[in-house]
């Protein structure tokens, strides 16, 4: 019988039964009751009775309370086979029942098979834009409330000749008179023609997809149909399902960039909610992002680091579905570069904002800042020397200093 395991964490009192408490989530969460059924009752319920696979020892908390850690196997025949299905299952209406949070879930392979992951993940990304042998680097809009297509255009235009892989829109640019979805794709893909004829340079363009959900597909299909390179997906305010079936659709073959807006609201409370790595890497990943972002552990909206690492592992871990790009984020500007890649290696792409367009010499001047230290780093070679033949990095470090390893 195919099983789903999920672990959360309980915040609780010293004197409080867990055990208990445990076995009552297994049976409440699945047969209702157990001990008061007649003996045909539970010959027939059997399979689909939920149960405690493990209960760890309790660890002081703060204000006097603890917390445990309990595991629980839900059969699978209980539920459909989609996200929806399993959280309301595992953590309904328990999510309302005191200080529980939701911090893992362990999907058989058979369910599996029923998430697409990503469609491109790092390697097929890669591919996209032809680099191997180092993280990649992306820049976001600036400043886009208020501007029109021309302001846009020039933005897009000085990002990719500073040398960057993706350029994403920020994810508060809806659909505009000024600057409308359409035109943005329309005039995106002349812009990066043009700068690839230049430099030589691929850079690709993630627009953001947004409107009524029941509109989205139609969207996404429109932008495909027009050449878009990638979509951004404020998943967390639309949900995973609706990521997945953009991710599962044929007609929409365009890598997904998973904005974690909102998802604060559900994974901050160190007693309530998910944590980190299952709804910005693990769910994220299984539900079809390609690259999910998240704050990184040194920036201007920093996550504590162990929650940071746990995101990027359930992005890169082997598993059965192909690996989602980890995209460390907020505040981080070239003297960040050593320690993201000692901490995240290659395999991820460093994103930058005001670490680009606040850069002394504009943005084509941040983006060459960024490249020649990620250069530096990954072919080990004095970031001093290179500052010294490299004016744009010399002065990015200037104003934003180094942070150390």
């Amino acid at each position: 019988m195919s099983e789903l395991l999920a672990t959360y964490v309980l915040t609780h009192r010293e004197d409080e039964q867990i055990d208990r408490k445990a076995e009552q989530i297994a049976l409440g969460l699945t047969v209702g009751s157990w001990t008061d059924l007649p003996q045909l009752k539970k010959e027939q319920l059997k399979k689909h009775k939920g149960r405690v696979v493990s209960v760890k020892e309790q660890s002081p908390s703060i204000g006097g309370l603890y917390q445990s850690e309990v595991t629980i196997a839900y059969p699978e025949a209980n539920f459909s086979a989609d996200i929806p299905a399993v959280l309301t299952t595992i953590f309904g209406k328990l999510s309302l029942d005191g200080k529980v949070k939701l911090v893992d879930i362990e999907f058989s392979e058979r369910f599996k098979r029923c998430l697409p992951g990503p469609v491109f993940g790092i390697e097929g990304l890669r591919k996209k834009v032809g680099v191997f042998d180092r993280p990649l680097l992306m820049s976001i809009f600036k400043g886009v409330i208020g501007r029109d297509m021309e302001d846009l255009k020039e933005q897009l235009r000085l990002q990719a000749l500073g040398g960057v892989d993706f350029i994403k829109d920020d994810e508060i640019l809806f659909e505009s008179p000024l600057a409308p979805f359409e035109d943005r794709i329309k005039e995106g893909k002349k812009i990066l023609k043009e700068t690839y004829e230049e430099t030589g340079h691929r850079t690709l363009y993630a627009v953001n997809l947004t409107g009524k959900t029941l509109d989205l597909k139609d969207r996404a299909r429109k932008a495909t149909e027009l050449g878009a390179d990638a979509l951004l997906f404020n998943v967390f305010a639309y949900g995973l399902d609706v990521m997945q079936s953009l991710a599962e659709d044929p007609e929409i073959p365009l890598p997904i960039m998973a904005h974690p807006a909102v998802s604060g609201a559900m994974t901050s409370s160190p007693d309530y909610g998910f944590s980190h790595s299952l709804l910005l890497g693990k769910l994220n990943r299984y539900a079809g992002a390609d690259l999910s972002l998240f704050p990184s552990p040194y920036g201007s909206v920093a996550l504590p680091k162990k929650d940071a690492m746990g995101i990027f592992e359930a992005c890169v871990k082997e598993d059965t579905v192909q690996q989602t790009f980890p995209v460390p984020s907020a505040g981080i500007h070239p003297g960040m570069v050593p320690i993201l890649i000692k901490d995240f290696g290659l395999d991820h792409v460093i994103n930058a904002g005001g670490g680009i367009h606040g850069h002394p010499r504009g943005a084509i001047g941040g983006g060459k800042a960024f490249r020649s230290i990620i250069d530096a780093v990954v072919k080990k070679e004095s970031i001093e020397e290179k500052a010294s033949t490299c004016q744009d990095l010399q002065a990015a470090l200037d104003l934003w200093g180094r942070v150390a390893e």
